[in-house]
């Protein structure tokens, strides 16, 4: 079971803009704020931003599922116009640990952000 990521950026504030704008559509929210650390998630913080070393992107990948299409495609959205660099618009994928619809993107320290719907 995954507990909480942590992603240590370059500019706390802008990432925090880009993550405010990409997950706002699923449902999540800022849970936590302080010592340089912000945090979001559902019902509690699971997903959190840090700037207290030099962020090293290039690990891999995180997926935030959506509840629909619509979120899918307004968190990418968000997402792309609040810093985001897009790698794949949103459309349907059949590819391992990916759900039925999703989008890609790089967040502003290039980490590589999905957006999708699970599939059941």
């Amino acid at each position: 079971m995954l507990h909480h990521v942590l992603l240590e950026v370059s500019d706390l504030e802008r990432s925090a803009s880009f993550y405010d704008a990409l997950l706002a559509p699923l449902g999540w929210r800022r849970h936590f704020e302080e010592d340089e650390t912000i945090g979001w998630g559902i019902a509690k913080p699971v997903f959190f931003i840090s700037a207290h070393h030099e962020p090293k992107a290039g690990f891999g990948l995180i997926s935030f599922s959506g509840l629909g299409i619509v979120a899918v495609k307004a968190a990418w959205e968000g997402g792309v116009a609040g810093g985001g660099t897009s790698v794949s618009e949103p459309g349907e994928r059949r590819s391992y640990g990916s759900g039925s619809y999703s989008a890609f993107l790089k967040d502003p320290d290039g980490y590589e952000i999905e957006i999708t719907i699970g599939s059941d």
